[in-house]
């Protein structure tokens, strides 16, 4: 199994700036992907962010150029770097890992508890 653990959630104003974190443990070898998700009131979870373990990155067309997702392989850390924040980022932000587990790609998906991430306009 893989335990995931969110910090650095919090309360920011328009245009501000946060990091999110995300601490991984357990049989963290498998893990392929780490992604960020968010869901905000009533609405689905939406991915965010996606690294892969060779440090390919993909993101949502709402957060291009805004966020940037990097991950520490070494110390089994994921981060999410969130800049010009506006209202409608705000959300639960969930760190997700995906660990392979067979030699078929067949995967598993693992998730943190969440983070509430709050803009004030």
């Amino acid at each position: 199994q893989v335990q995931l653990v969110e910090s650095g959630g919090g309360l920011v104003q328009t245009g501000g700036s946060l990091t999110l974190s995300c601490s991984a443990s357990g049989r963290t070898y498998n893990i392929n992907n780490f992604s960020w998700y968010c869901q905000a009131p009533g609405k689905q979870r939406e991915l965010v962010a996606t690294i892969s373990s060779g440090g390919s990155t993909t993101y949502a067309d709402a957060v291009k150029g805004r966020f940037t997702i990097s991950r520490d392989n070494a110390k089994n850390l994921m981060y999410l770097q969130m800049n010009n924040l506006k209202p409608e980022d705000t959300a639960v932000y969930y760190c997700n890992a995906r660990a392979i587990v067979n030699v078929e790609g067949a995967y598993r998906d693992h998730w943190g508890q969440g983070t509430q991430v709050t803009v004030s306009s």
